[in-house]
């Protein structure tokens, strides 16, 4: 594995309605899976959503938070990742998931669903409601899925390349923005299918390993010689857990007293792990109490609201 920041670059195909997004995600996954044991099918699944997450989250103007879920009935019961996004600031990365015994190191991620469901959601964390839709499972790879999505929910032609091979993950995207949007940016008249369709065909030639070890400006100019790209400022992609102490205590804290105390009985304290990143909270008697106190001080407030 190379030792190096994670990263993550916008582009734009000059005075065409096309702009793109690439990737290298290989220190935030093997950080996402420091503390996970996984099948070498799920590890590279997860890779490839870690490496999406980060490519759709840069097609966003908010911030917030992108989170897509795969929940199954199947050998898979969860694969998510949550992408945070603060515009040009650092792009955070966490990821998890949870399978059943049984699960062998060649079997696909597809082969491991059963009644699945996909579901992006977007929190703007400003205020605004948040956002949530399920995406029909139409494709062999995570990348058909999202693009079927794209163009079907959102209008956007999208093309996504994603690849993971175990101890590295990346990705590349390409859009081809709308009409309206091109007038908006004052984009020069082109012809959008022959651009668009000579882009796709040529980022088509890339390899995987050209996508997972070539530098952002390389792989490009390899790609797209005879076009005029922009390469943007790389934004920095880090793996980071927003769990804490007050926010495992105020999701107890809805379990109610009788549960708590309960729990409490029976083991003696409460244990609460991070499912992604395997933080231990551990929960005494006395912390208890004093969940205990602050949930009654919380109704007592609560009831004296007019």
């Amino acid at each position: 594995m190379k030792n190096h920041q994670d990263t993550l670059q916008r582009f734009v195909f000059e005075n065409t309605p096309i702009r793109g997004n690439i990737v290298n995600a290989t220190q935030s996954f093997h950080q996402a899976l420091h503390q996970q044991q996984m099948p070498t099918g799920l590890r590279s699944a997860l890779g490839e959503l870690i490496a999406a997450s980060a490519l759709l989250s840069a097609t966003l103007k908010m911030k917030g938070s992108l989170v897509l879920q795969i929940q199954s009935k199947g050998l898979l019961k969860l694969l998510v990742v949550e992408c945070s996004s603060d515009l040009d600031a650092a792009v955070k990365i966490r990821a998890t998931a949870k399978w059943s015994d049984g699960v062998t190191d060649d079997q696909s991620l597809f082969e491991l669903i059963n009644q699945g469901q996909f579901m992006i959601t977007l929190d703007p964390k400003d205020g605004n409601q948040a956002y949530k839709g399920i995406v029909a499972l139409e494709g062999n790879t995570i990348s058909e899925v999202l693009e079927n999505y794209m163009l079907r929910s959102e209008q956007i032609d999208t093309k996504i390349w994603l690849c993971c091979n175990g101890e590295s993950a990346a990705g590349m995207l390409i859009q081809k923005l709308p009409e309206t949007m091109n007038q908006v940016t004052k984009i020069q008249d082109t012809d959008d299918d022959d651009i668009w369709n000579r882009v796709g065909y040529l980022a088509n030639t890339m390899t995987d390993d050209e996508l997972l070890n070539l530098p952002a400006e390389t792989l490009l100019t390899r790609l797209f010689n005879q076009e005029e790209v922009r390469l943007f400022e790389p934004r920095p992609m880090q793996f980071f857990c927003s769990c804490s102490r007050d926010s495992v205590a105020n999701m107890l804290r809805m379990l109610g007293n009788e549960e708590i105390t309960s729990i409490i009985e029976e083991r003696g304290n409460i244990e609460v792990n991070c499912d992604f990143c395997n933080a231990l909270y551990t929960f005494d008697k006395v912390d208890a109490g004093q969940l205990l106190i602050a949930e009654v001080a919380i109704a007592a407030s609560s009831s004296n609201i007019h």
